[in-house]
C-alpha cells in the first residue's frame, strides 16, 4: 500500500505545532517545575497522586501506585512511541495492541482481556483529566503536555467505578494558570521519525481568564518491504496528531470553570502480522517459541489488507466547575467524546503462494467505528481541616456505538450496535483515630445495562444483559515512625456484563459474559530514609475473580467468543525505590512479582490450528478444546521491572551535561488463555538512552536518544488461527531532539 498520507493533514498538524513552539520561544517569562523547585538539594522530590480524588502525598495514601513525571513520559514517547510505549513502566503494568495505535489492551497485577474486537470491555479503567475513556479506542488517545500519569494497582471501584477491578491508568494534563507558561521540542530520528511537541499558555485577564493550548505531531515513513508484491518501504508509517485547548475562568475566589477540548486525526499503518514466525521450520527444526527464519523485521509477504490502514478521529469536550463553600466543594465533570475510524489487516501475515510456512486461506478483515460517549459527574467533598474527611456523589455514563466488520472475500459486512447506560452514586470516609492511625472506607453502588442488536447483515435476535453490584474498600494506615508507615486494605470491585458480537459476522450468535467480581487483599509500607534521599514502597497482594471473564479469541474458528471461568487467582509482590545517591545522580528501581491462576476443572476453550497445545485436550461435537484449568491468565507476565538512572554534571553556573538511561523487563508470558510450545515469550527486555546539554537553568535542551537501543526483537502477540503469526515491538529509533522550556 502506498502511503495515504495527505498533504493538506501533515501541513495543518506540522503548522499548529510550530506555531505553538514558535509562541512558545518567544515568551519572555520564566517558569520552573513546582515539584522540583521545592525539593531540597540532594533530596527526593515530593510525589502527588490523586487517588482518593484530592491532591495528597503518594507517602500517605493506602494504596499501590507509581508515578510517571513530564521528563520520564517526554523520554518514553521520544521516538513517536504509542501508548503502548508505557508497557513495562510501572511494576505489574502491562499493554499491547493487535489494531496498531489504537485499541490498547492494559493489564494491571495480570488482570486485563485479550479480546480484540472494538466493543471489548477491559478491567483496568483509563481516565484523562478525570473523565473515563472507556472504550478501547478512546484508550489510545496520545499522551502529551502532561503532569503526570498514575498507574493505580488494585481494585479502584468505589471512587472510579466499575470495570476497575485490576486497577487505573490516570492521566492528567498541565492546566492553565495565569502565569506565562510556553515550551516547544522537535525530534528527527531513524526512519524519518518526527515528533513536534508545543505548549502555550498564559492569562487573558489577569487572576480571572487564562488559556492553554498544548500540540502534537508524530509521524514515520514507510519502512517496511512487501516482498510478496516486490514493492518497497509500503508499510509501518503514519501521521499522528492531537492538540488541546484548555480554557480557565475564575470569576471568584470560590468558583473556578475550565473548558477542555481534545482532538486526535491518526492515518497510516496498523498492526503488522508475520506468518509463521514462531515455531519449528526446515531450518530449525528444534525451534519452538523463538522468532524463527521466516522472520524479517524490515519485510512481510502480504497478497492482502490494502496495506493494513489505520484512519481515525477523536473528539472530546469536557467541562469541569468546582465551588468553594465553607467546609466542602462542589465539583462537576460533564464530558463528550467521539471515535470514528477502521483498522483493516491482512490477518494470516502472509500469502497462499510464497507464505512463509503454510498458510490455508487468506484473511483479510477491517472493523470501523462510529462512538458516542457521554459522561456526568458530580462530587462534594470536605476541605477542611481536622480529623474527618469525607466526599459523596453521582456518575452517569452512556455510550452508543456501532461495529462494522468487513471480509474482503469473506464475510460479507455486518454492522452491530452496542448501547451501555450505567449509573452509580458513591461516598468515602477518612478518619483519624489518632495522630498516627488512619481509616479509610469507602461504597458504591452501580447499576449497568446494556443493549446489542444487528443493525445490517444479518439477522440474531437482540440481547440485553444488566447487574448491579455495591463497590466497597476499607484500609488502615499507620505511622510507625517519622519516615515510615504501614497500611492495609480490602476491597470488592465488580467488572460488568459483556456483550461480544463480532462473531455474528461469521454466522455465529454473539456470546456473553456475566459481571466478575474481584476481592483483593493487600498489605504494605511506605518508607522515606536517609534524610529523604531514599524512597522504598511496597505492597503484597492476593486476589480472587469470581466469574472471571474470558475471551477465547482466534483458534481454528477464529471466533470471538467471552467466557465466565469459575475463579481466578492471583498473588503477588511489588517493590518501588529511588535512590538519590548524590545531588546529581538518581535510579530508581521497580520489580514486581505476579502469579495468576485460572480455576475451573470444566473449562475448555478452542485452540490453535497448526500449533502445539501442550494442555489436555477434550472432543467436544467434533471440535478438540484445551482444559485450561492451572493456566496463568493470558499476558499476565509472572516477573515484570523497570530502572531509570540520571546523572548530571553541572557546567558553569546555569548548565548541565546529563545522560539518562531507562529499562523495562516482562518475564515470561502465555499470550493465550491454553499452553502451547508456540505462543508464548521468554523474558523481553527494552532500553533507553538520552544524552545532551541542558543550558540557562533548564530554559533549553539539545540532546540525543535511542529507544529500543539493543534492538531487540520481542513479540508482544499471537494470532492462533491460520497459522503460526506474531506481532513485534517497535525497531531501535535513534535521533536529535531540541526543546525549549520558558
Amino acid at each position: 500500500m502506498s502511503q495515504r498520507i495527505t498533504a493538506a493533514r501533515a501541513f495543518w498538524a506540522a503548522s499548529t505545532i510550530l506555531a505553538a513552539a514558535a509562541t512558545g520561544i518567544a515568551a519572555p517569562a520564566a517558569a520552573q517545575d513546582s515539584e522540583t523547585a521545592s525539593t531540597d538539594e540532594g533530596q527526593l522530590a515530593t510525589i502527588i497522586v490523586t487517588a482518593n480524588r484530592r491532591e495528597e502525598n503518594l507517602q500517605d495514601v493506602p494504596v499501590s501506585a507509581e508515578i510517571l513525571d513530564q521528563g520520564r513520559v517526554d523520554t518514553i514517547f521520544s521516538a513517536a512511541g504509542d501508548v503502548t510505549a508505557l508497557a513495562g513502566s510501572v511494576p505489574g503494568l502491562n499493554i499491547e495492541s493487535s489494531n496498531g495505535r489504537v485499541a490498547p489492551r492494559f493489564y494491571i497485577r495480570g488482570l486485563g482481556n485479550t479480546d480484540f474486537d472494538l466493543a471489548a470491555s477491559q478491567p483496568v479503567s483509563v481516565l484523562l483529566d478525570d473523565v473515563v475513556l472507556e472504550n478501547v479506542t478512546l484508550k489510545s488517545f496520545p499522551i502529551f503536555d502532561v503532569e503526570r500519569i498514575e498507574v493505580l494497582r488494585g481494585p479502584q471501584g468505589t471512587l472510579f467505578g466499575r470495570n476497575t477491578p485490576a486497577g487505573i491508568v490516570k492521566v492528567d494534563s498541565i492546566k492553565p494558570s495565569f502565569d506565562t507558561d510556553a515550551r516547544g521540542s522537535i525530534s528527527f530520528g531513524s526512519f524519518d521519525t518526527m515528533t513536534l511537541n508545543g505548549a502555550f499558555g498564559t492569562a487573558l485577564v489577569d487572576d480571572v481568564l487564562a488559556f492553554r493550548v498544548a500540540a502534537q505531531f508524530q509521524r514515520r515513513s514507510n519502512w517496511i518491504d512487501n516482498g510478496f508484491t516486490g514493492q518497497n518501504n509500503v508499510l509501518g508509517g503514519f501521521t499522528d496528531f492531537a492538540v488541546r485547548g484548555q480554557l480557565l475562568y475564575t470569576p471568584t475566589d470560590r468558583l473556578t470553570i475550565n473548558a477542555a477540548v481534545n482532538f486526535r486525526d491518526l492515518l497510516g499503518t496498523s498492526t503488522i502480522f508475520r506468518a509463521n514466525v514462531l515455531g519449528a521450520t526446515t531450518a530449525q527444526p528444534n525451534n519452538t517459541n523463538h522468532l524463527n527464519d521466516n522472520y524479517k523485521r524490515d519485510t512481510v509477504f502480504y497478497d492482502a489488507g490494502g496495506g493494513n490502514p489505520s484512519d481515525y478521529q477523536q473528539f472530546g469536550a469536557t467541562l469541569t466547575a468546582s465551588y468553594e463553600f465553607d467546609g466542602a466543594t462542589l465539583t462537576s465533570i460533564t464530558s463528550r467524546w467521539t471515535s470514528n475510524g477502521l483498522s483493516r489487516g491482512d490477518i494470516d501475515g502472509g500469502n497462499l503462494v510464497t507464505g512463509p510456512g503454510f498458510i490455508p486461506f487468506p484473511s483479510d478483515t477491517q472493523d470501523s467505528l462510529d462512538l458516542k460517549q457521554t459522561t456526568q459527574e458530580v462530587r462534594l467533598a470536605s476541605n477542611g481541616e481536622g480529623p474527618l474527611t469525607w466526599q459523596i456523589g453521582g456518575f452517569y455514563f452512556n455510550s452508543d456505538f456501532d461495529v462494522t466488520t468487513v471480509g474482503f472475500d469473506f464475510p460479507p459486512p455486518v454492522t452491530v450496535n452496542h448501547k451501555n447506560d450505567a449509573w452509580a452514586v458513591f461516598g468515602q470516609l477518612s478518619y483519624a483515630l489518632t495522630e498516627r492511625l488512619k481509616v479509610t472506607g469507602g461504597l458504591r453502588y452501580t447499576d449497568d445495562e446494556k443493549d446489542f442488536f444487528v443493525r445490517s447483515g444479518a439477522a440474531p435476535q437482540p440481547v440485553s444483559v444488566g447487574d448491579k453490584n455495591v463497590d466497597w474498600d476499607i484500609a488502615l494506615f499507620a505511622d510507625v515512625s517519622e519516615d515510615a508507615s504501614v497500611y492495609a486494605k480490602v476491597a470488592n470491585s465488580f467488572r460488568g456484563p459483556t456483550i461480544q458480537g463480532r462473531d455474528v459476522a461469521f454466522f455465529s450468535a454473539p456470546s456473553v459474559a456475566q459481571s466478575e467480581n474481584i476481592t483483593s487483599y493487600e498489605a504494605g509500607f511506605k518508607s522515606e530514609l536517609a534524610d529523604r534521599r531514599v524512597r522504598i514502597n511496597g505492597a503484597v497482594f492476593y486476589y480472587i475473580v469470581n466469574d472471571s471473564q474470558f475471551t477465547a479469541v482466534g483458534g481454528a474458528g477464529n471466533l470471538v467468543q467471552l467466557i465466565n471461568a469459575n475463579k481466578g487467582e492471583a498473588y503477588g509482590v511489588e517493590l518501588d525505590s529511588a535512590f538519590q545517591i548524590t545531588p546529581n545522580l538518581l535510579v530508581t528501581l521497580g520489580a514486581a512479582y505476579n502469579h495468576t491462576e485460572i480455576k475451573d476443572n470444566t473449562l475448555a476453550v478452542g485452540i490453535c490450528a497448526q500449533c502445539t497445545v501442550t494442555d489436555p485436550t477434550v472432543d467436544l461435537g467434533g471440535s478438540t478444546r484445551a482444559l485450561v484449568n492451572g493456566n496463568p491468565f493470558p499476558n499476565a507476565p509472572r516477573w515484570s521491572g523497570d530502572l531509570t538512572a540520571r546523572y548530571g554534571i553541572p557546567v558553569g553556573d546555569s548548565g548541565e551535561f546529563f545522560i539518562f538511561t531507562d529499562w523495562t523487563y516482562l518475564g515470561e508470558t502465555n499470550f493465550l488463555l491454553y499452553e502451547s510450545r508456540e505462543f508464548n515469550a521468554k523474558s523481553r527486555i527494552e532500553g533507553g538512552l538520552r544524552i545532551g546539554y541542558s543550558g540557562n537553568d533548564g530554559q533549553w535542551e539539545l540532546a540525543a536518544f535511542a529507544r529500543n537501543i539493543t534492538n531487540e526483537d520481542n513479540v508482544l502477540g499471537v494470532i492462533d488461527f491460520n497459522n503460526n503469526t506474531a506481532f513485534v515491538n517497535e525497531p531501535r529509533v535513534i535521533g536529535v531532539s531540541f526543546g525549549v522550556n520558558y
